[in-house]
């Protein structure tokens, strides 16, 4: 199992492998980050909300059960303003 620690431990993620491709589970401290994406990732929060600044488009609130869609090869932006779950599917 994979751990990965980003923003000075502020984000960090647990690796998996489902049938359709890699995913990683994590948490999310409070605060606001921008991420590459090489791939498309598809992110689901789980617990909390995350607001995101998608490519192309203006901030939005998601929420538990909620998923956004991130296009390959680009950057966006997350702000979480309590500590969130998320998982995030690669593909």
């Amino acid at each position: 199992m994979k751990h990965n620690s980003y923003f000075g431990g502020k984000v960090q993620s647990l690796a998996l492998m489902e049938p359709e491709g890699p995913a990683t589970v994590g948490v999310i401290e409070p605060g606001a980050y921008t991420f590459t994406t090489s791939s498309e990732e598809r992110m689901t929060v789980v617990v909390g909300g995350l607001r995101a600044k998608l490519p192309g488009c203006d901030w939005k609130e998601y929420l538990a059960g909620q998923t956004f869609v991130v296009p390959p090869k680009s950057s966006f932006e997350v702000e979480s303003r309590v500590d969130s779950i998320y998982l995030c599917r690669y593909r």
